[in-house]
């Protein structure tokens, strides 16, 4: 068996080069996904399980938070989030935020004229200090405005990247000012990233103590808070007592589904798709393997017929070639999975990824390899056993 792989190590690499491929895709291309899968599970459990948001039970009027508190309403939240949420175990930054109603047209220059070109109607959200961490925002240029300046109720504003570049504003050194409406504000830092709110990147945002006295928004619409992965049911919780001990009932928290019965649909449909592609890649190799094994019976008529002529019974001749067609898949086998094992590490070493590989599929590989060898040469074994003597001895001269 062996003298007859290495009578022709060219074509037996060629063959055995069609399995390497397929069970190489297939550990690749597996092990890839769930590496890729597992960076996306982690960065959505990141994001989305350790976000915790509070509002009022009974819904309050949509003019920036402050209707139903003019009138007495039942919204109990409290500006000083910060205060009473980031000593709880497990929070990590938290804020208020409120959506000021009609605050007016955004515009660099004092003059109220709706059609000047950087005259812009955007949302202006009144925030207390904290709220920059509770988003997992980034200030490109400039600073967040801080509970100094909550305190002294200061003119300023920080705009997102998006607004500032519609603005022209640029140069932050300078102490560039926006109106809004009729108040005028320094704007003091530019936001570019938040993560769980990206509205803010088209926003003004003005200390809460301004949005008091300019626009009279009174209370706060939803307060946002950043947890500890594991702590977002503890947190919705305790959240609604820390902000309203004497009624804690009239404020609703809520914390992240989770999101495993969706990641494992989403992980089963890929690994589906690529083992697809896999088996594909399987049977194209198994085809190599039967049309090269078949061609080779046929090139070695004669010395089949000279074994049988000599008292090689049909069994031998059969085991002889699935014997050889079992080597070669096992070898690809070998081969696939460590091509498929070095490109799953050199994929993730290369995006800094931690590698997940499943070892049972590794482990399968070269059985797998051998099996699609032994189905491969099993027709060509069967013809080479069939053929008589006499025949074989007369097509082999």
């Amino acid at each position: 068996m062996l003298a007859g792989i290495l009578a022709r190590p060219a074509r037996a690499m060629l063959t055995t080069l069609g399995t390497v491929i397929g069970l190489a895709s297939l550990v690749a291309t597996l092990g890839i996904s769930g590496t890729a899968g597992n960076q996306i599970v982690t960065r959505f459990d990141e994001l989305g399980a350790t976000q915790v948001s509070v509002r009022a039970a009974q819904n309050q009027n949509s003019d920036g938070g402050q209707g139903s508190e003019r009138r007495g309403g039942a919204a109990t939240i409290p500006w000083n989030v910060e205060a009473r949420l980031d000593r709880l175990n497990g929070v990590v930054a938290s804020g208020a935020v409120a959506d000021v109603s009609k605050p007016g047209q955004v515009r660099t220059i004092p003059i109220s004229d709706p059609t000047a070109s950087n005259a812009r109607t955007v949302p202006v959200i009144a925030a207390s200090s904290g709220v920059l961490g509770a988003v997992r925002g980034h200030i490109s240029s400039g600073r967040w405005f801080d509970e100094g300046h909550v305190e002294r109720a200061d003119p300023v504003a920080v705009i997102g990247a998006d607004l500032a570049a519609d603005l022209g504003i640029g140069d932050l050194g300078r102490q560039p000012g926006i109106f809004v409406g009729e108040h005028f504000y320094v704007v003091i830092g530019v936001i570019d990233e938040a993560a769980r709110d990206g509205g803010l990147l088209t926003s003004v945002i003005i200390p809460s103590s301004v949005a008091a006295k300019d626009f009279e928004v009174i209370k706060p619409d939803r307060v946002i808070i950043d947890v500890e992965l594991g702590a977002a049911d503890l947190i919705a919780s305790q959240a609604p007592v820390a902000l309203s001990p004497n009624a804690p009932d009239s404020l609703r928290a809520s914390a992240p589904a989770s999101p495993t019965a969706s990641q494992d649909g989403v992980e089963s449909d890929v690994n589906s798709l690529f083992l697809l592609l896999g088996l594909i890649s399987l049977a194209v190799g198994a085809i190599g393997i039967a049309n090269v094994t078949l061609v080779t019976v046929m090139e070695r008529t004669g010395e089949i017929g000279l074994r049988r002529a000599l008292g090689a019974k049909r069994r031998h001749i059969a085991a002889q070639f699935l014997g050889e067609s079992v080597a070669m898949g096992l070898v690809g086998g070998i081969l696939g999975a460590s091509i498929g094992i070095i490109t799953v590490v050199a994929v993730s070493s290369a995006n800094a990824w931690t590698p997940v590989l499943d070892m049972r599929l590794v482990l399968a590989a070269p059985p797998a390899g051998a099996v699609v060898g032994l189905m491969a040469g099993l027709y060509p074994a069967i013809r080479a056993a069939q053929m008589e003597p006499v025949d074989a001895l007369r097509a082999g001269l």
